[in-house]
C-alpha cells in the first residue's frame, strides 16, 4: 500500500513539473497563444507623400492564422529566439552642434533638447559621441596643450567650456540624467605627428605614443571632473583616411600594438580600465581586416570592447556579420553616419531618411548593439565647419531666423530610438517579401517593437505573424512602421 502511494506521489510531482515547464515554454513571460490573441498592436507610421511623421495610426488585433500561403505577405516574429543586447541610439555632440544650439533662441533650444532626448515627447536618444579637441565640425582647429609639451602639463579643455560642455550637460539632463557617451580623436596634436600637421593624414611619431595615450586619460578625467561621465572611446576616427581636415593614419598592426603596449595598460593604470575601447571607427569595407588583426591578438583583445564602423563606402552589410561570427564575444557599434553634400533645396528629399532606415535594419540584424548618427544638430549652412565639409543632420537650426528644420532622417531614426530601449534583446523578425525589410526587439518592460521598412513604390498589405496568430496591416510606399505590443 505504501509503495503504491509513493508511486502516485512521484507521478503527481512529475506531472506538476511538466506542467510548469510547458507553461514557461509558451513564450512571452509564460503567456500562451490565447494571450497573444488578446493583445493590441499599436502602429506608428512615417510615409512619403503623407502627413504621417512618427504618427500613431492604428490599433491592430491578433486573430487565428496558421499556415500562411506563398501569396500572403508576412512578417514573422519569434520572441523566444534572442540575440544581442541593445546599448542605445544617438548622435554626435560636436562643436558644430553645440555652437548652433547656443545661437538659437531659448525656446528653440528647449525644443531641440526635447526632440532629441525626451523618450516621451521626442525620440529618446540614449547614446552620444563627442570629439577630443577639434574635428572638421569645429569652427577652427585647436588642441588642449602647448606645442612640444610631452608631459602634458599645459593640458586644458577650457576651449570646450564655451559651447560644447554646457550643451552636453543639458543633453544629459534632457535624457533623464544618463547618457552613454563615448569620445573619439580625429588627430594627435601636430607636434606629435610625422607631418607636423593636424590635417592631411600623417602618423603618430613612435616617441610620442605614451604621451598620446596619456592625452586620452587627461581628456576623460577633465570631462568627468566637469560632471560629464565618459563611457568609452574609439582609438582613432577613420584611421585609413587622409583628409584635408584633422586626420591620422593607423594601420591595423599599429592600432593593435598601440592598444596593447600603451593605451590599454595606461587606461588601466590610471583607474580607467572600465572605459570601453573601440577599434576601427571607419567603414564597413575594411572592418573585418581590422577586427581580425587586432582581436586575434589576445594581448590587444583583452583591452577591446568592440569594433566601431561607419557607412561611407559600399554597404558591405555582410562584413558586419562576418566580424560578429568571428568574434562573438566582442561588440559591434555603428559610430558615424551622415548624408551629404548639404543643400537647403534638398533637405526634405525622402531618400535621406530611407538611407537611415535601410542601414539601421541591416546593421542591427547583423549584430550591432547600438547606432550613432553624426552631428545631432547643424546650422542653415550644414555647419559650422572649418573646411567647408558641409552635410546634413536630423535637425537644422537657422541661426538667423530661429527656425528648426526636421529632416525625414529624424523620424526614421526615431522609429528605432523611441521604441527600442537600452537593455532590449533583438529577436527574430523575418519577412517573406524582399520589399519589406524588418528587425525587432524585446524591451526590458516586455513590450516588443517590430520595425518594418518599405523602400518600394508599392502599397504592400501584410500580416504580422506571432505564434499562429496574425494582425493585418498595410505598408505604404516609401514608409517605415513601428509596431508595438
Amino acid at each position: 500500500m505504501m509503495k503504491t502511494k509513493s508511486r502516485w506521489a512521484i507521478l503527481l510531482v512529475m506531472a506538476a513539473l511538466v506542467s510548469s515547464l510547458n507553461f514557461h515554454a509558451t513564450g512571452l513571460s509564460g503567456k500562451d497563444n490565447s494571450a497573444i490573441a488578446g493583445q493590441q498592436v499599436a502602429v506608428y507610421l512615417t510615409a512619403a507623400e503623407t502627413s504621417y511623421r512618427l504618427s500613431p495610426t492604428d490599433k491592430l488585433g491578433f486573430t487565428e492564422f496558421g499556415q500562411p500561403l506563398e501569396t500572403q505577405a508576412c512578417v514573422f516574429v519569434d520572441p523566444t529566439h534572442t540575440f544581442q543586447t541593445f546599448l542605445g541610439i544617438g548622435g554626435a555632440l560636436t562643436d558644430a552642434a553645440a555652437e548652433t544650439f547656443a545661437k538659437l533662441p531659448k525656446d528653440k533650444q528647449q525644443e531641440v533638447l526635447k526632440a532629441l532626448f525626451d523618450p516621451k515627447d521626442g525620440i529618446g536618444y540614449t547614446l552620444a559621441r563627442t570629439n577630443i579637441h577639434s574635428c572638421d565640425f569645429s569652427s577652427s582647429s585647436y588642441t588642449y596643450t602647448a606645442d612640444n609639451d610631452v608631459d602634458l602639463k599645459t593640458f586644458d579643455v577650457r576651449h570646450d567650456e564655451q559651447y560644447r560642455i554646457p550643451f552636453i550637460k543639458q543633453a544629459i539632463i534632457a535624457a533623464g540624467g544618463k547618457l552613454t557617451l563615448f569620445t573619439s580623436p580625429w588627430s594627435p596634436p601636430a607636434w606629435m605627428k610625422d607631418n607636423n600637421d593636424l590635417k592631411h593624414g600623417g602618423k603618430l611619431k613612435p616617441e610620442y605614443r605614451q604621451s598620446w595615450a596619456n592625452y586620452y586619460v587627461k581628456f576623460i578625467k577633465a570631462y568627468e571632473q566637469r560632471g560629464i561621465p565618459v563611457w568609452g572611446l574609439t582609438v582613432q576616427n577613420e584611421p585609413m583616411a587622409t583628409q584635408r581636415w584633422e586626420s591620422c593614419i593607423w594601420t591595423a598592426e599599429e592600432e593593435r600594438d598601440f592598444i596593447k603596449q600603451y593605451l590599454g595598460p595606461t587606461m588601466k593604470k590610471q583607474g580607467l580600465g572600465d572605459k570601453r575601447i573601440i577599434i576601427w571607427d571607419h567603414n564597413r569595407d575594411l572592418m573585418f581586416h581590422r577586427a581580425n588583426t587586432v582581436l586575434s591578438d589576445p594581448e590587444a583583445a583583452k583591452y577591446v570592447w568592440g569594433t566601431g564602423f561607419h557607412w561611407y563606402a559600399p554597404d558591405n552589410f555582410e562584413n558586419v556579420k562576418r566580424v560578429h561570427e568571428s568574434f562573438p564575444g566582442k561588440n559591434l557599434l555603428f559610430t558615424e553616419a551622415t548624408n551629404y553634400p548639404f543643400s537647403l533645396d534638398t533637405i526634405y528629399e525622402w531618400k535621406w531618411g530611407e538611407n537611415y532606415g535601410r542601414n539601421m535594419v541591416n546593421d542591427f540584424n547583423n549584430g550591432a548593439v547600438g547606432w550613432t548618427d553624426w552631428n545631432v544638430l547643424l546650422d542653415e549652412h550644414g555647419g559650422p565647419n572649418h573646411v567647408n565639409n558641409y552635410c546634413f543632420a536630423p535637425l537644422h537650426g537657422n541661426t538667423k531666423t530661429g527656425e528648426l528644420y526636421y529632416m525625414n532622417a529624424y523620424y526614421y531614426i526615431g522609429h528605432f530610438s523611441k521604441f527600442i530601449r537600452p537593455g532590449a534583446k533583438r529577436i527574430i523578425s523575418s519577412s517573406n517579401r524582399d520589399r519589406l525589410q524588418t528587425t525587432a526587439f524585446l524591451n526590458p518592460d516586455g513590450k516588443i517593437a517590430v520595425v518594418v521598412l518599405n523602400v518600394s513604390n508599392e502599397k504592400l498589405p501584410y500580416r504580422l505573424w506571432v505564434k499562429g496568430k496574425a494582425a493585418e496591416t498595410t505598408s505604404l510606399p516609401h514608409s517605415i512602421m513601428t509596431l508595438v505590443f
